[in-house]
């Protein structure tokens, strides 16, 4: 239906299109962190015995960023002092807990599950949501811990995405184990699923809220049964820096060359309008000075035969005739009886 100078556009004139870009999430455009780092004032305070954030080089250089943060989680509260000590099992670890279980689970009493076991303590390494755009990309993970015994223990994580059949939804979004294996491929010398031998996997993965959830009983085992012996001290009522623990590991993989690896990844829809000019149409400009206001007349002779008009800009309306969005074209385009113009229109959201 043509209606002055509007056209509606027909269905097959409208396409949409979902593609997926990735890109790099550490500081400096970095798709792997080589260098770590964390702030001595911090560690040092009350947060430092539950909770550290994590710098790409020292923290006082102008150009430091915290890249992720490292949180401990105890469901009786050990590892981090009482709030009160006359009340047991409160502190800030029961509370880091309780809130990765409402983000995690939805649900505040439900236990963590990794992958056939359930574990109640973890580390939960929290990226900095300005270090990716919508998610973390799937199959790229490549998180390295060394145990520090002699530096010959390093276990080498990545998520299950690749070798899954297919997405698993949770509260917080789509949610993989985390097992022994890098970007993606799974290793199997301690188990089949890549997982550990007593205490299942190695954490969760959930990519849509950039977070990381580490199986602290299944890191505590030995060597020979999938762990490093990371040695989390659960001692109730004492400030035992937890975090530090899980820093250490992750530092020392990085010093012996072994980098974390991440990707961010992002969707982009679009929409693409083809707008037709035929031969008959919008040969005439709709410019009121281009006709007599008395007669209606078109006041240049120029346009009366053989009219000529310049197309600069493309507009989209809604049913309402509300302008919506307008399109610049990169040079004015010249239209009369014999010419067509296909002109595409492509709107990203």
């Amino acid at each position: 239906m043509a209606n002055g100078a509007f056209t509606r556009f027909q269905t097959s004139d409208i396409i949409t299109s979902v593609d997926s870009s990735t890109g790099t999430v550490w500081s400096g455009n970095q798709p792997r962190l080589s260098k770590s780092a964390t702030s001595s004032l911090h560690s040092q305070s009350n947060a430092g015995q539950y909770f550290t954030q994590v710098y790409q080089t020292s923290s006082t250089l102008t150009e430091a960023a915290v890249q992720f943060s490292i949180a401990y989680g105890d469901e009786v509260g050990s590892g981090s002092l009482l709030y009160n000590s006359l009340v047991n099992g409160l502190s800030p670890s029961s509370t880091i807990y309780g809130q990765y279980q409402n983000i995690v689970l939805g649900d505040d009493v439900a236990p963590f599950i990794f992958g056939d076991n359930s574990s109640s303590y973890f580390y939960a390494l929290s990226i900095e949501r300005a270090r990716y755009k919508e998610s973390l990309a799937l199959g790229v993970l490549s998180l390295n811990l060394n145990s520090g015994v002699g530096g010959t223990v390093t276990r080498h994580l990545t998520d299950n995405s690749l070798a899954s059949s297919g997405n698993i939804y949770g509260n917080a979004g789509r949610v993989y184990q985390l097992v022994s294996g890098s970007e993606g491929a799974v290793y199997t010398g301690v188990n089949s699923n890549g997982f550990t031998t007593t205490a299942g996997s190695y954490g969760l993965f959930l990519p849509d809220v950039g977070l990381i959830i580490l199986n602290g009983k299944a890191l505590d085992l030995s060597a020979a049964n999938g762990g490093i012996a990371l040695g989390t001290v659960r001692t109730s009522n004492v400030a035992n820096q937890n975090p530090s623990l899980m820093f250490n590991a992750i530092s020392r993989s990085l010093v012996l060359n072994k980098p974390f690896r991440l990707n961010s990844q992002e969707t982009l829809s679009s929409d693409y309008y083809f707008v037709r000019a035929q031969n008959s149409e919008f040969n005439y400009s709709s410019n009121p000075s281009f006709v007599s206001g008395s007669t209606g007349q078109l006041l240049h002779p120029t346009m009366q035969n053989n009219p000529q008009t310049f197309i600069t800009s493309v507009g989209l309306y809604n049913d309402s005739n509300e302008l919506c969005a307008v399109a610049k074209l990169s040079r004015p385009l010249i239209k009369d009886f014999t010419k067509e113009l296909l002109v595409r229109v492509k709107l990203d959201y």
